[in-house]
């Protein structure tokens, strides 16, 4: 389940090297209804390597998974996976 304060890294290997993967943190649980894409959406910060939180936006609660694998155990490529809760 989603909640507010849960920290999420990103799968894709866009990222550079140096910094590591994007890290975001969740700022306000799933929208109860479904919006216009037919999509539930949550709002999240980008997390700096010191911390801060920026880039406030709205990212669809789909992109946000519990495991970094597939249910058939295939490595996800794209979305972010659950690093802890707090």
């Amino acid at each position: 389940m989603i909640q507010p304060g849960q920290t999420y890294r990103s799968l894709s290997n866009r990222h550079h090297p140096a910094d590591g993967p994007t890290r975001i943190r969740i700022t306000r649980a799933p929208l109860g209804t479904a919006d216009l894409d037919g999509m539930r959406k949550v709002q999240v910060v980008t997390l700096t390597w010191d911390g801060r939180e920026i880039r406030p936006r709205w990212m669809r609660a789909d992109r946000l998974h519990a495991t970094a694998t597939t249910r058939d155990g295939t490595p996800r490529r794209a979305g972010y996976v659950l690093e802890h809760q707090s």
